[in-house]
């Protein structure tokens, strides 16, 4: 299954364009780091760690997922 990444410098948003529903939490949680209209759609560098962790673990089919960086 194919997996994109955004990195904000200490931890990345992984994102897999097949498991996602399109429910729109992300978007309507964080609209200013989730963009689906613009490349690349996801910018994580508008919210802290802690507000994309907080994010990322409401979504609701698992296309979302955290990964530390160190």
């Amino acid at each position: 299954m194919k997996t994109k990444e955004y990195s904000n410098g200490e931890m990345t948003i992984l994102w897999k364009p097949e498991k996602c529903i399109h429910s729109g939490i992300c978007v309507k949680t964080l609209p200013e780091v989730y963009h689906p209209k613009e490349r690349p759609w996801i910018k994580p560098n508008n919210a802290t760690s802690e507000e994309l962790i907080d994010q990322v673990s409401k979504c609701p089919s698992g296309a979302l997922s955290i990964k530390n960086n160190n």
